[in-house]
């Protein structure tokens, strides 16, 4: 398995014949598009799930689940800002 961090725009190429490219999106959508010939049969995985009626076939589909979001430990920390006044505000 291949796990990739990709920027707008950017594509993979899977052999010589698909290219799959990266729309962009937001935080729980991503839009691709799915550049191949019509012989290569492309399916969601929704639909391959609807189609096992069986639940113990169902089980053992293998599962893929969003990783969650950074560790803020690993994140830059924002420097505060400080004001400091002196003398009376009152006019």
């Amino acid at each position: 398995m291949l796990r990739l961090t990709v920027s707008t725009e950017e594509y993979l190429m899977i052999g010589d014949n698909v290219k799959i490219v990266f729309l962009g999106g937001t935080k729980n959508h991503l839009r691709i598009m799915v550049d191949a010939p019509k012989d290569v049969n492309i399916v969601r995985s929704t639909v391959l799930e609807n189609r096992v009626t069986d639940p113990e076939e169902k089980a053992k589909l293998p599962k893929y689940y969003a990783e969650p979001e950074t560790d803020p430990k690993y994140l830059k920390k924002k420097k505060s800002r400080v004001v400091i006044t002196h003398g009376n505000l009152e006019d």
